[in-house]
């Protein structure tokens, strides 16, 4: 079985379970995921092992 892990929706995974834990944080989550997705999107994800 070839199990294939991309990294935005691990983090979107994350952040769901984080904001249903914890309200307060939605506001830095956001911030965060957004800042990682902007990132992956201009320099790619080439360096990480799960592609």
């Amino acid at each position: 079985m070839n199990l294939h892990l991309s990294i935005a929706p691990l983090v979107s995974l994350i952040a769901g379970i984080l904001i249903l834990a914890i309200p307060r944080l939605l506001n830095y989550i956001v911030a965060v995921y957004l800042i990682l997705i902007g990132l992956i999107g201009l320099f790619g994800v080439s360096g990480v092992p799960f592609r």
